[in-house]
């Protein structure tokens, strides 16, 4: 079990240092289970049947506008749903790299291109438990389509203002996912000196109770506008829950081609990556590829190729 760490002045304090403070969807960030409310289904849309993997399934969707596309793999196909009302500019992003109509950068020789982006790339990283990412035109993690572009996160419909960093015995939220002192110095100690201009031990003394007050008041959201997220109010997202598609990042408007589907809920990840479909059939090809034979670097042994992803023709 994750130990939990206490917020203390006088514990550990910490010199200020240029920090790198990116958010990266790389490694599990808590290891206790959290609770994420469960999906609201909408009851006015009717379920329909679709035949995938030589068996048919009954699957529900959120919108009957939202785009439905069909990520076929060499381990099985799944089915997924496009939120385009809650992450317009990434869902076009996503289909147009898949479909061919978005010029990127070609790795490989430098120049544009405008083919299916994802027809061949791999899910270069499986984490069994966490998720499964692919989108890297190099295979590894690696490259870009030649561009970035911002994230498409509403911080307010997930709660975040309303989540305190601290509970009353100083207790980090678990949304934040700290796992130690060190974590919680530069996540949230060094970024917080650092916009109250706090340079040196002498002046954190100097200010201490201000110090205390304000981050015992302070909310999630507002210590994630601090490591550099900006949000937007004008979409309403969604928890990164099990089955979901969000885009993998290295940083706060950092998006480009990869992207990663959740194998289990993950709390930590919320308002740090733009959820923008999830999988409504085919889950269990999901799980299969969870559980595909992994290197030390979370590569699996044998290719999981992404073959096409394309609209479900109906």
């Amino acid at each position: 079990m994750t130990k939990l760490f206490k917020y203390f002045l006088t514990l550990n304090i910490c010199l200020l240092t240029n920090a790198v403070l990116a958010a990266e969807a790389a490694t599990p960030a808590a290891e206790v289970p959290v609770a994420v409310a469960p999906e609201a289904v909408n009851a006015t849309i009717p379920p329909f049947t679709v035949t995938l993997n030589g068996r048919e399934e009954l699957v529900q969707t959120d919108g009957l506008a939202n785009p439905l596309v069909i990520i076929s793999t060499n381990r099985g196909d799944m089915l997924v749903e496009l939120f385009a009302d809650e992450a317009p500019n990434t869902v076009a992003n996503f289909l147009g790299l898949a479909n061919g109509t978005k010029a990127f950068t070609d790795p490989a020789t430098g120049q544009q291109a405008m083919k299916p982006f994802y027809d061949g790339l791999i899910f270069h990283r499986v984490i069994d438990g966490f998720m499964i990412q692919g989108g890297s035109p190099t295979g590894d993690g690696e490259g870009t389509p030649g561009y970035d572009f911002a994230d498409e996160i509403n911080a307010e419909s997930l709660g975040l203002d309303k989540m305190m960093l601290l509970d009353a015995e100083g207790i980090p939220n678990p949304v934040l996912g700290i796992r130690s002192q060190n974590d919680f110095q530069q996540r949230v100690l060094i970024p917080f000196y650092q916009k109250l201009g706090i340079t040196n031990q002498e002046s954190l003394t100097a200010r201490a109770a201000e110090v205390d007050e304000r981050l015992r008041t302070m909310s999630v959201k507002e210590n994630y506008e601090m490591l550099g997220y900006s949000y937007i109010a004008h979409v309403k997202s969604r928890a990164p829950v099990r089955g979901v598609l969000a885009m993998a990042n290295s940083g706060p408007d950092t998006n480009g081609s990869q992207f990663f589907i959740n194998l289990a809920d993950t709390e930590w990840l919320t308002g740090k990556h733009t959820v923008f479909g999830k999988v409504r059939a085919g889950l269990a090809v999901l799980d299969a590829i969870g559980k595909t034979p992994v290197n030390t670097e979370a590569r699996p042994t044998q290719d999981v190729i992404i073959q096409s992803i394309r609209p479900l023709q109906r």
